[in-house]
């Protein structure tokens, strides 16, 4: 997907500058959007085989508990993903586990029975400033529209569990980017997608620039609440302790655009490894992920506010899309730099 967004931070991009820069990771979408239904699911396929039969290892980070996962306690207890992650609204996270749970039986039918039950993960935001939450509805159907959807070239802005998300009170969801690591010889590829949920006008930064401030005048301003989930990707072979690691800098990333963690935001992130070999990166060699891990985290939420379009939602309630409110952002942030 293709579009105008600023630039931040110093490290290169994949080609996609997309999670999907890193081994076969894909992405899809199933998106609500009819009047006061604003809200979708997003799922993330870390491979194109098997979850259950052949996982991954895996981690979490919760920064702010103010939020409703599912599969978060055995993931971290075992340092293995067994289902794509998938993401949505508040009140979809049960129906959304239930249809992963049926998926992962179809393809093994020994689950619960004769095999161990299966971990589904999922995340979500309070998409409830432009959707009727209480209408439930996203259904089990909208899961398997977003696991058959995902693809390298996914869709980012209002789209999928995206689609009612507000960020700095603009609009915002799904942002996705890729920094490449390389030191000693190694390159590896870190990828993040953010369901970007969170923060205040006057505090939103961009790229070290605090450009938020000067459209308060024109969006208003409230306290900060809402949520993100960070789902970071790598090809570079590290275990369950090491990813751990690599989440927490998430923080960073969130941090550089301007959040500080509201008592009522959900931050939460989850790293897994794509590569199948033993975990073989020492400790010592870890900083050149942990900076692009903080670089496409931030270059993710950059993302999600660009992409975006302005959306109307129930009770008449809008969210702007920030290239409406900043259409000279080129200008305004090298003016602002200079």
């Amino acid at each position: 997907m293709k579009f105008d967004s600023p630039r931040v931070g110093v490290l290169d991009a994949g080609s996609r500058d997309s999670i999907a820069d890193v081994g076969e990771v894909t992405v899809g979408h199933a998106t609500l959007a009819d009047d006061t239904i604003q809200t979708g699911v997003t799922v993330i396929r870390p491979h194109a085989g098997d979850l259950y039969r052949h996982p991954l290892p895996a981690a979490s980070v919760v920064f702010n508990g103010f939020g409703k996962t599912v599969g978060l306690v055995q993931l971290d207890e075992l340092g293995v993903l067994e289902t794509p992650i998938a993401l949505t609204n508040t009140f979809a996270v049960g129906t959304i586990a239930t249809a992963m749970i049926r998926t992962a039986v179809k393809a093994n039918p020994g689950i619960g029975r004769m095999l161990p039950t299966v971990n589904p993960v999922v995340g979500e935001c309070n998409d409830g400033f432009l959707n009727d939450l209480q209408a439930f509805a996203v259904s089990e159907a909208h899961y398997t529209q977003a696991y058959d959807d995902a693809r390298a070239d996914f869709g980012q802005g209002a789209v999928g569990a995206g689609r009612g998300m507000s960020c700095f009170e603009l609009k915002g969801g799904i942002g996705s980017a890729s920094r490449v690591a390389s030191r000693g010889g190694s390159r590896y590829v870190v990828g993040a997608l953010v369901l970007a949920n969170f923060g205040r006008l006057p505090q939103l930064t961009i790229g070290g620039v605090a450009i938020g401030r000067t459209l308060v005048p024109a969006c208003g301003s409230t306290s900060e609440s809402g949520s993100i989930i960070v789902v970071l990707a790598t090809d570079a072979p590290l275990d369950a302790r090491q990813l751990r690691r690599l989440a927490l800098r998430c923080a960073a990333g969130i941090a550089r655009t301007g959040s500080n963690f509201a008592h009522g935001s959900g931050d939460i992130a989850i790293a897994f490894s794509t590569a199948q070999g033993l975990p073989d990166v020492p400790d010592a060699l870890l900083d050149p992920l942990f900076d692009a891990a903080a670089e496409a985290v931030e270059q993710s939420i950059v993302h999600a506010l660009f992409a975006a379009q302005t959306v109307h939602g129930r009770d008449g309630h809008v969210r702007p899309a920030i290239r409406e409110r900043l259409p000279d952002w080129r200008e305004r942030i090298s003016a602002t730099r200079s």
